[in-house]
């Protein structure tokens, strides 16, 4: 008895020495419950801990140790594990739940990767409404931007894809993640770390930027570096101003909205606009246009173009928020908010992103009612400072080289991924000329940052955007588009085509499915090594027969084909003079076509959609479009 009194007072003692060996720790906020570490690789676990005390990992039946560096930090790596879960993961008195292994992806880029499924993408209602993926997860990055790396992000967590959740998700993210998943049938972790109406150069690490010669960025990435206690003093500033400008900016008081809207309000002192030609609404705009009405029943309010937050009133009551990228509905009024005679329609509008909100669009501004129009467009009386102040003037410093790769980018790169899915670009096309560079740099220093090799990079062409014109040799949307397929030159990258598939007045296509798509086969190809075809016809060669040239093409699948009609469409040449004429093709083969010229044309370069909104109608048999590109003829 004495004796087993003993080794139990021994045991007790051993294990209270034992935890003065290990650390208190402090995880990043990727390292959280619900987490997906990638599958079938070495995954690092890391944090913050006292020096010199130890760190023991455990997870899926495997412990490995490491001890506290002397600036706090720590690093364990466990071996590769495949797919499976839930799992927990202990480090030391630490415990993170419900933890997975599977597919791990990072979703960058600009607004057109940021755009949620609950912002108009299509057949998104019926997507959210059935969503049922507990093994998909999201982490969504918060914004932030600093003048130096930052150990952990500001801020988020991983998400389930569900219903409630998913309306939120990035659209295009959403699509691809479901397709990894019911294909591999492996968990999926998406980590979303993208910003609407950035450049590149805000992805990219200002080191790099300030040793690339003659580029638009090449200075001030040079006085981030040298100065950082300049831009850190900045930047502190800048985000005060976006802190107030966010307040003012929330919702409206309710009895100011209330009175504002009201039909007796006295807006004389409101000056007086044309809508929707004129626009020179800025800050907190308020509007108010007055109608009249015979009757009450069955009023409707279309106005579809509201750019971008705002809340909408009739006689004093809200009817309507529309929140930022969401789709503008056509609003049944409810009688009982009306009169019979004079009513007033107000509107409080906010655009952050540039301070120049817009309402409406012409032949798109009306209420309806029992098949009768009154139209809303004409005069409307607005306040850009009379009701709420000006907004403070905010910086988009984030987009300052290397900003939001300190902040949203670098916290991520002890992360184990299996590649990344961009889609960006628009930000920089009026500097193309510089684009190829910054590119490769940023692909480049992500794949050097996470230090474990060529990692998948996929991105997404820009897509066909604004008026279409059938000769456009200077279009600075088709250079970017070129400079982004010469990117190609880096192994394991791929680009998905999506000439076909934007809108000429939003630059935000509601087509994000098929953008999905075709990452997607893409990423079978490179990061899996299925056997896919996972491009659109792409050229290959150009012969001179007399006045034919003749077009060999690769990547055709079955063979050519044609969306509509029976003559390709998209080609331009340019002849030995400069002279630019437009083209038909015909198709001669399964890989061929042949371009008939007229007489005396002697072609130096062949261009195939090679405009902002080009029309186009060449795919393969996988319903693929042919790739963009100029091509030198000899």
């Amino acid at each position: 008895m004495k004796n087993a009194l003993f080794l139990l007072i021994l045991t007790l003692i051993v294990s209270c020495q034992s935890n003065k060996f290990e650390s208190d720790v402090e995880l990043p906020r990727l390292l959280s419950d619900g987490v997906v570490l990638q599958r079938d690789q070495a995954v690092k676990v890391w944090g913050r801990g006292v020096p010199g005390k130890n760190v023991r990992v455990g997870v899926a039946g495997t412990v490995a140790s490491s001890q506290v560096d002397a600036d706090s930090t720590w690093k364990v790596t466990i071996p590769a594990t495949p797919a499976g879960g839930p799992f927990l993961l202990t480090v030391n008195q630490e415990t993170v739940k419900d933890v997975y292994f599977g597919d791990v992806w990072v979703a960058g880029g600009q607004s057109n990767m940021e755009w949620p499924m609950k912002s108009g993408v299509l057949g998104a209602e019926v997507e959210i409404d059935s969503a049922d993926f507990p093994q998909i997860r999201f982490f969504k990055v918060d914004k932030s931007y600093s003048v130096l790396p930052k150990q952990d992000v500001s801020g988020g967590k991983w998400t389930l894809a569900d219903s409630t959740h998913l309306g939120g998700f990035s659209a295009i993210a959403w699509y691809f993640a479901k397709q990894n998943h019911l294909e591999k049938n492996v968990p999926i972790g998406i980590i979303e770390s993208n910003w609407g109406g950035t450049p590149a150069e805000g992805w990219t690490p200002a080191s790099l930027l300030a040793g690339m010669e003659n580029m638009s960025f090449t200075e001030e990435a040079k006085d981030i570096i040298e100065k950082p206690e300049k831009w850190e003093r900045e930047n502190l500033a800048n985000k005060k101003r976006s802190e107030m400008r966010d307040l003012l900016v929330n919702r409206p008081d309710s009895a100011t909205a209330s009175e504002v809207s009201s039909v007796s309000y006295n807006d004389s002192q409101w000056r007086k606009i044309q809508l929707p030609q004129n626009n020179p609404l800025a800050h907190i705009a308020w509007l108010r246009k007055n109608f009249t009405l015979n009757q009450k029943t069955g009023l409707s309010l279309f106005l579809p173009d509201v750019n971008d937050m705002a809340y909408f009133y009739i006689n004093g009551v809200q009817i309507h928020h529309k929140d930022w990228g969401q789709s503008m509905p056509e609003l049944s009024i409810p009688e009982e908010v009306l009169f019979q005679g004079k009513n007033t329609l107000t509107v409080r509008l906010v655009k952050t992103w540039n301070n120049q909100p817009v309402l409406g669009s012409a032949g798109k501004m009306y209420l309806a009612q029992n098949g009768n129009k009154i139209n809303l467009e004409g005069t409307w009386s607005y306040s850009n400072d009379l009701i709420e102040p000006q907004l403070p003037k905010v910086e988009n410093l984030n987009w300052k080289p290397g900003m939001m790769y300190n902040a949203m980018i670098h916290p991520l790169t002890h992360f184990g991924i299996r590649g990344v899915i961009w889609y960006q670009g628009e930000s920089n096309a009026g500097r193309h000329g510089e684009y190829k560079g910054l590119f490769t740099t940023l692909i480049q220093s992500w794949r050097q940052a996470w230090s474990f090799g060529d990692f998948p990079f996929l991105f997404v062409q820009l897509a066909n955007f604004m008026e279409r014109q059938e000769l456009q040799p200077t279009s600075d949307w088709a250079a970017l588009r070129e400079a982004q397929r010469e990117a190609l030159v880096l192994p394991k990258t791929g680009m998905a085509v999506a000439i076909d598939i934007g809108e000429a007045e939003d630059i935000h296509p509601r087509n994000k499915q098929d953008v999905a798509d075709r990452l997607w086969r893409i990423a079978k190809k490179i990061s899996f090594g299925d056997s896919v075809i996972s491009q659109g016809p792409l050229l290959e060669s150009v012969e001179k027969l007399g006045a034919e040239l003749r077009l060999v093409y690769t990547s055709v699948g079955g063979g050519l084909s044609l969306s509509s009609g029976d003559e390709v469409l998209g080609y331009a040449l340019q002849n030995q003079n400069g002279a630019w004429k437009s083209f038909p093709g015909k198709i001669t083969g399964v890989n061929e076509i042949r371009i008939a010229m007229e007489s005396g044309f002697d072609p130096v370069e062949l261009r195939y959609a090679w405009a902002d909104n080009p029309a186009v109608n060449l795919y393969n048999s996988e319903n693929l479009p042919a790739v963009p590109l100029r091509f030198q003829i000899r």
